[in-house]
């Protein structure tokens, strides 16, 4: 099941990544207009791109995960992009978390332990 955590960590990391690039791209794109202006903007916007590709590597794993491990074992390793995203939301976007927060991330990551032991 080791194998199965290092690729729900690889997994999980894409689509965090996807999720960071996309807000740094929605930053970018300034107020929403049914323009040609404005989706000319989104579409050659490198983040958003960088986020596409992310989001699409991720659930190409994610279909070989499922097709090869049991989905009670596999799903709940999706976690993992919670801690990962709050601690982007922390390193990258400079957020504030409460400790709270912090103590549901600790039962997050035993969990996930737990659920890889045999």
């Amino acid at each position: 099941m080791w194998g199965l955590l290092l690729l729900a960590i690889l997994q999980s990391a894409l689509m965090t990544c996807g999720q960071v690039f996309l807000k740094l791209a929605l930053v970018q794109f300034g107020p929403f207009e049914w323009t040609w202006h404005f989706f000319a903007r989104v579409l050659t916007n490198l983040r958003f791109g960088i986020s596409g590709v992310s989001f699409t590597a991720s659930a190409l794993l994610w279909m070989y995960i499922v097709k090869h491990y049991p989905l009670s074992v596999a799903y709940p390793l999706v976690s993992l992009s919670f801690v990962m995203g709050m601690l982007a939301a922390v390193f990258i976007f400079n957020e504030h978390v409460p400790l709270l927060r912090w103590v549901g991330l600790v039962f997050v990551i035993v969990g996930v332990v737990l659920i890889v032991q045999k």
